[in-house]
C-alpha cells in the first residue's frame, strides 16, 4: 500500500486536500447551506452544465470504459466491471443502513421547500436514500481507479479528480444530495478504488497472459492460427 501512495502522490494529495477542506466546511456549514447557495444562483448555462456533468457518475460510463479497455488490457475491463458491481452493492447497503431523507423530503418536512429553486427537467428523488451519494461514490471509485491504473499519472490525476468532484457538486446543484452525502460518497468511492487496485496489484503484470493482452489482439492471433 505504501508503494501505491508513493507512485500516486499527486492524486492522493488532491484527495487529502478535499478531505480536509470538505471536512472543515462540513463542520461549520448548515446541512442545506450548499443547496441554498446554488439555488440562489441558478442560470440556464449552469443548469445545462450540471445536468450534463451528473451523467458522468452513472452506470453506463462503466460499460463504455470497460468496452474501451478491451482494446488495451482485459485486466482493466475486469477491474472496471468489478468496481461497478462493488459500488452498487456498497451504495445500496449504506443507503439502507443510514436511511437519510433526500433534500426534497427534508426541506418539505421543514417547511422550506418553497425556498428552493428546482432545476427544470430533473426528476427529484424523495426517498430515504440520501447518504451517501451514489453518483459521487461511483465517480470517485471509477475515476480514482483510472488515475491509479493509467500511465502519465501526474497529467491525468487532476482532470480525473476534477471530473469526479464536479459530479459531486452536480448532485448538490440538482437538489439530489446534501454536502455530507457528497463528502462521504467521495471518501467511500476513493477507498473502494484503492482496495480494488491494491488487490489486483498483488497479481503481477504478465505480458504473455491473456488477461494482460487486448481482446482485439487475441482475435487477430486466432484468425492467423486458423489460417495455418
Amino acid at each position: 500500500m505504501n508503494e501505491i501512495f508513493k507512485r500516486n502522490r499527486f492524486y492522493f494529495s488532491l484527495i487529502a486536500l478535499f478531505v480536509v477542506l470538505g471536512g472543515i466546511y462540513l463542520s461549520v456549514a448548515g446541512k442545506g447551506d450548499a443547496i441554498f447557495y446554488f439555488s440562489d444562483r441558478r442560470s440556464i448555462p449552469g443548469d445545462a452544465f450540471f445536468k450534463a456533468v451528473t451523467l458522468f457518475g452513472e452506470a453506463y460510463l462503466y460499460f463504455i470504459i470497460a468496452l474501451a479497455a478491451l482494446a488495451i488490457r482485459l485486466r482493466y475491463t475486469l477491474l472496471v466491471a468489478i468496481t461497478g458491481f462493488v459500488v452498487m452493492g456498497v451504495s445500496y447497503g449504506l443507503k439502507s443502513l443510514f436511511r437519510q431523507d433526500r433534500p426534497f423530503a427534508f426541506f418539505r418536512n421543514e417547511g422550506l421547500i418553497e425556498k428552493i429553486n428546482l432545476v427544470q427537467g430533473v426528476d427529484i428523488h424523495t426517498g430515504a436514500t440520501s447518504l451517501p451519494s451514489g453518483h459521487t461514490m461511483s465517480a470517485f471509485a471509477l475515476y480514482g481507479l483510472l488515475a491509479l491504473l493509467l500511465p502519465n499519472r501526474k497529467r491525468i490525476a487532476a482532470p480525473l479528480f476534477l471530473l469526479a468532484l464536479l459530479v459531486g457538486f452536480s448532485r448538490i446543484y440538482l437538489v439530489q444530495h446534501f454536502w455530507i452525502d457528497v463528502y462521504w460518497g467521495a471518501i467511500t468511492g476513493t477507498l473502494l478504488a484503492m482496495i480494488i487496485f491494491a488487490v489486483q496489484h498483488r497479481y503481477e503484470y504478465r505480458p504473455g497472459a491473456r488477461i494482460d493482452q487486448p481482446l482485439f489482439h487475441w482475435r487477430k492471433r486466432k484468425v492467423a492460427a486458423d489460417k495455418i
